[in-house]
């Protein structure tokens, strides 16, 4: 009997195993139709308790291959571009610039995921898909490593590309953003993803390459 018990656990791993391979296939498909995307988004973070810690809204962007744009506009300006080899990291307040290379970038986040067509680092993660309330077609993506800020990531679309997505965070803050506005990132706005180092700031690189 323990010997049955142990071929169906065995059966049901390999199954399940099949099932998460499909799904990374068909988010990754998905993204892949993605050449493109800008749009406005409001985000807002609740904590473990559910309580609204924080609501803000900006501008997102991003374009394959592993480029992205994301500027907070309210309540304090912060500003995160990926140009195709480098994140850069900008908060006018403290007037610092953290620049690492992107591949650290989407170990320290999956999200950055929604750039990246590397076979090797979407190896590094899980991918189921859910089905919301909404009937919308959402994935949810969970590092196989368990040593990230980031515990898991849930991105959905619908007829129109990414609708919303979500971060869970080792802390237990959930953090939502909402997608409007969609259009695809015109020849005029390529410039997105091109970050100038402002004058007077402080540069932390991170990056493991000599540059």
């Amino acid at each position: 009997m323990t010997k049955s018990v142990g071929v169906i656990s065995m059966v049901a791993l390999l199954l399940s195993a099949n099932v998460m391979a499909d799904d990374s296939r068909a988010l990754r498909s998905k993204l892949e139709q993605l050449d493109s995307l800008k749009a406005n988004f409001t985000q807002e973070v609740t904590d473990i308790n559910d309580k609204v810690i924080q609501s803000g809204s900006g501008i997102f962007a991003l374009a394959y291959p592993n480029k992205f744009f994301w500027h907070l506009t309210e309540p304090d300006e912060s500003l995160i571009v990926a140009d195709g080899s480098d994140l850069w990291i900008y908060n006018p307040f403290a007037e610092e610039v953290t620049v690492m290379d992107f591949a650290d970038a989407v170990e320290a986040s999956p999200i950055a995921l929604l750039v990246h067509r590397d076979e090797s680092t979407w190896q590094q993660y899980h991918v189921s898909q859910v089905q919301p309330e909404s009937g919308k077609a959402c994935y949810l993506i969970k590092p196989k490593l368990l040593d990230t800020s980031v515990v898991t990531v849930t991105v959905c679309f619908n007829d129109s590309g990414i609708s919303d997505f979500s971060l869970l965070d080792q802390q237990g803050n959930h953090s939502q953003f909402a997608l409007s506005e969609q259009t695809n990132v015109s020849t005029e706005e390529k410039g997105l993803f091109e970050f100038v180092i402002p004058t007077d700031v402080d540069i932390d690189d991170q990056r493991q390459s000599e540059r």
